[in-house]
């Protein structure tokens, strides 16, 4: 199954990025270029006025006052390129926010970039360590970013799966994804699909095979500050870590600026210093104005992060209510904006088929989450379906109301 609508008749061998994943699946059997199952989705929720919990972006702004302090900065000229680097108020905020919620120490002159997102940190990482013949190695489902990027690199992409209803690498699995080939892990934590916060000894156990095998840990952390009764571990936090990690992160998620890109990265200098030489030739400058806003940000009170979470789990609560009464099997998110549900036990294994049908069948959209999985994965999580939570409270209300008419409709 091919998940394009809209062929573009193209040349060539396909592209090594063509079928990272199957929501990347963007070349068909017929050697056309298509759009990815988000687009796709996205297009049906517009068609039928459906509520959109597909994509988790959330629909209401953030704090006043770093919005106010990037139209200032708009105002007072701040309009052109920043340093590569990234701005030094910024970088300052960055390692700041690293030891006062981490008791981590980083230097911001040789240990911090600021990127276009989350998403270019994660991209000049993979693009600098690994090449043709390296392994880069993901948890199942992964973020379809990073098979994009490591098709890119020409590397090979290996995963550990995360299985039902933990969603935590098992030891043997985690053991026997790894080889002498591994130059990097990718780390989602918080993990986006499956919303789970990866236990300690997990991490621990990460730390210790990339140790052993050389490797590198890229560790995608955009929610650290949006998880549910369990504190956020950052992997470089822990006993051996520090010298071979990346953290990355990004205000989009905590702050509900997405559209910004603004994202940054932290780490050992010599790694850090590789990783910027690659950002260089991708955008080699971020978002000015926003920069400092996003420093500002950083340095809010505890009781904004603190209340960002609380605020969030009642919204995850609240769908849940509705993804129950509609029938699904719900595995409660311990982070990030989603929730992730079993359709099997309303008879239907084939959520990608369901998911094309939600936006008419009762006005509401998810993804499945086949998606963000290889062959053998998508099928391992076919009856699965991924729902995004950051809406508005009343986006969320109708939204479960919709759900709880499913069961008499399918």
């Amino acid at each position: 199954m091919t998940t394009h609508t809209r062929p573009v008749a193209i040349a060539g061998a396909p592209a090594p990025w063509a079928r990272t994943a199957r929501g990347a699946n963007l070349l068909g059997d017929d050697g056309t270029l298509g759009i990815t199952i988000f687009e796709e989705i996205t297009a049906l929720a517009q068609e039928h006025s459906a509520i959109n919990l597909g994509q988790g972006f959330p629909d209401e702004d953030g704090p006043q006052e770093i919005l106010d302090a990037a139209r200032a900065a708009i105002a007072e000229g701040a309009n052109q390129y920043a340093p590569g680097q990234g701005l030094a108020v910024l970088r300052e905020a960055i390692a700041a926010h690293q030891e006062r919620f981490y008791g981590l120490r980083v230097d911001p002159r040789t240990d911090v970039i600021v990127s276009t997102g989350a998403t270019e940190s994660i991209a000049a990482a993979i693009l600098a360590f690994a090449g043709p013949g390296d392994e880069v190695l993901t948890f199942e489902p992964f973020y379809d970013s990073y098979g994009a990027v490591i098709g890119l690199a020409g590397a090979t992409h290996t995963t550990a799966p995360l299985l039902a209803p933990d969603f935590q690498p098992d030891a043997a699995g985690l053991e026997a994804a790894f080889s002498d080939r591994t130059k990097i892990v990718v780390l989602n934590n918080p993990h986006n699909p499956t919303g789970s916060v990866f236990a300690r000894p997990v991490l621990e156990r990460i730390v210790q095979l990339a140790e052993r095998h050389g490797a590198v840990i890229v560790t995608d952390e955009v929610y650290e500050h949006l998880t549910f009764g369990t504190r956020h571990l950052p992997i470089a936090s822990l006993p051996g870590a520090a010298d071979r990690t990346l953290t990355i992160s990004s205000a989009g998620k905590t702050f509900s600026v997405t559209g910004w890109k603004v994202g940054w990265l932290s780490g050992p200098a010599e790694l850090v210093a590789q990783v910027r030489t690659v950002k260089t030739f991708l955008t080699y400058t971020s978002g000015t104005p926003f920069q400092g806003a996003v420093a500002l940000g950083l340095g809010l009170p505890g009781e904004f992060f603190t209340s960002i979470a609380a605020t969030l789990r009642k919204k995850r609560d609240l769908l849940g209510e509705g993804l129950r009464a509609a029938g699904f099997d719900v595995f409660e998110a311990e982070g990030t904006f989603f929730t992730m549900v079993d359709a099997a036990p309303l008879g239907i294994g084939d959520a990608t088929e369901l998911a094309r049908r939600l936006p008419s069948l009762i006005g509401v959209a998810a993804i499945p989450v086949s998606m963000f999985c290889h062959e053998e994965g998508a099928e391992r999580t076919r009856s699965l379906l991924r729902f995004a939570f950051c809406k508005r409270f009343d986006v969320i209300e109708e939204g479960a109301r919709r759900l709880g008419t499913l069961r008499e409709r399918v």
